[in-house]
């Protein structure tokens, strides 16, 4: 200890070594300098190697407590180590800003990809929504249409032909695009003056109910429609192969037209007021004098049954879609079919079949569960629509162009964005609720929804406003009157029911 003592002055070493020189022993990390700096003993100046130096082992109960910071050797390792501290504190802050500026740098890059990309969207969106409000939709890559050839002689038992799409056609049906596009800019969201509000509809209620218009050997009402410009006259079509006409105020049956040799599945009633148009699976379109209570036109343009026809906003063109893959477009006046199509890509049943209320686009459902939108002048189908299940049942397009319903066997009602190309609400039924119709009031406003009930919907919050369940079985028709002032159903139960208010 003596020794420890003389040789650290007065330092008690934490690592001590023994020279084989002087005998001396010193702090390991100081002797070492030295050594490197002199090469000698620091007490015999002879020349020293750390080879020659000895650990000394001192047992814990020898050593002593180390003195206070107060020597320079203590003061300098203090200063090393604040020193140290201090660098790899320095070093630790340099490293994180040059990890942040690198994270910065990628977000940024990142933000103005972004940017570009929201700025393409946006411009293709605009793009989008003009081509849909013009009824100029893109064309697609699906199977053409097939147009049939003329032919001199017209056999009955086969489709009718025409010359197709002729440049006289095409500037009707555009003429009269432009005037309704028109009239809807000039109308905006203005809803028609009279409508009738959310008040009025919930006090509609049963105020009449016929059950003797079609025979009771083969029961059922399995198509409606109104008269739009004449609300009294109602047009049916049963089971039992028979259209009526009926007016809703004297309660009287107008007309009874038969020819058909099947169940009459769709009906129109035209405009005019003087013409009905019917479809059935006997796969005949007929177009009725109504005041005759005979066939002008029998239109041959299927050869599988038909179950959905649509009018042209011109009131002179026919859609209908049949179970043959088929849909095709008539002219009225002749009862000639001007053209028919198919899509070979998806080939299925076309159960429904609806207008663009402007006219130069259409929708077909499928049996496959699929909704298509066909451009009727290219006559390509240019956007579908999945998602159903089961057979498409049921469709109608509001009054505004903007959105589309449609129904199929899933018990559900989905609402599509025509402009956004996408479906935006779906309005969830009972697990058995079978949808067989739909249709949107003249002011786009109700939606009314025909199946195991009638039920009516706003199409703000698309919330329930009004339930019927006065059918015995089975509603399978829905049409507002004018201004949805009352509400007309058609029923397997063999019956026509109007609803109208209580006020």
């Amino acid at each position: 200890m003596p020794n420890i003592v003389c040789a650290l002055g007065n330092h008690i070493p934490e690592e001590p070594v023994v020279s084989k020189l002087s005998g001396a022993i010193f702090e390991k990390r100081i002797i070492k300098k030295f050594i490197a700096e002199h090469g000698t003993d620091p007490v015999t100046n002879e020349p020293l190697t750390e080879d020659m130096l000895i650990d000394v082992r001192i047992p814990e109960s020898t050593k002593v407590k180390a003195p206070s910071a107060t020597g320079v050797p203590e003061i300098v390792r203090s200063l090393q180590d604040e020193w140290d501290a201090a660098t790899l504190h320095i070093f630790h802050l340099r490293k994180q800003l040059q990890t942040a500026r690198q994270e910065l740098s990628n977000v940024l890059y990142q933000h103005d990809a972004a940017c570009r990309v929201i700025a393409r969207l946006t411009t293709e969106l605009n793009a989008a929504r003009e081509a849909l409000a013009t009824l100029k939709p893109k064309t697609d890559t699906h199977t053409p249409i097939h147009n049939a050839a003329p032919t001199s002689t017209v056999d009955n038992s086969q489709p009718q032909a025409g010359a197709g799409m002729t440049p006289e056609i095409l500037e009707k049906l555009e003429s009269k695009a432009a005037v309704l596009t028109a009239e809807r800019k000039r109308r905006g969201r203005n809803v028609p003056e009279g409508l009738a509000d959310v008040d009025t509809i919930k006090t509609l209620q049963t105020a009449a109910s016929h059950t003797g218009l079609h025979s009771t050997s083969i029961p059922g009402i399995v198509s409606l429609d109104i008269c739009p410009t004449n609300t009294n006259r109602i047009l049916t079509g049963g089971n039992d192969k028979v259209a009526i006409v009926f007016e809703k105020e004297s309660e009287q049956v107008i007309a009874t037209l038969k020819g058909h040799q099947k169940k009459v599945s769709s009906v129109i009633y035209h405009p005019n007021q003087t013409t009905a148009i019917t479809a059935s699976p006997d796969t005949n379109i007929r177009v009725w004098n109504i005041k005759a209570g005979n066939t002008t036109h029998v239109v041959r343009a299927h050869e599988g049954p038909i179950y959905s026809i649509s009018l042209h906003a011109t009131g002179d063109y026919l859609l209908s879609t049949s179970t043959d893959e088929f849909w095709a477009f008539s002219d009225l006046n002749t009862g000639v079919v001007v053209c028919r199509a198919g899509d070979d890509s998806s080939a299925h049943a076309l159960t429904t079949a609806q207008f663009h209320p402007d006219g130069l686009i259409f929708g077909t459902g499928t049996s496959d569960s699929m909704m298509k939108i066909w451009d009727l002048k290219e006559q390509q189908n240019v956007a579908n629509f999945p998602g159903h299940t089961g057979a498409i049942s049921a469709m109608a397009f509001s009054e505004n162009g903007y959105y589309l319903a449609t129904a199929a066997e899933d018990s559900t009602v989905k609402l599509w964005d025509l402009r956004k190309l996408k479906n935006f609400k779906i309005l969830m039924l009972a697990d058995d609720f079978k949808v067989k119709d739909l249709h949107f009031d003249n002011s786009g406003v109700y939606l009314a929804v025909a199946g195991s009930d009638v039920r009516i919907y706003h199409t703000k919050q698309w919330d329930t406003v009004k339930v019927f369940n006065d059918h015995t079985d089975l509603a399978t028709g829905v049409r507002f009157g004018t201004n949805a002032r009352f509400l007309a159903s058609s029923g397997m139960d063999r019956s026509l029911k109007i609803y109208e208010t209580s006020q």
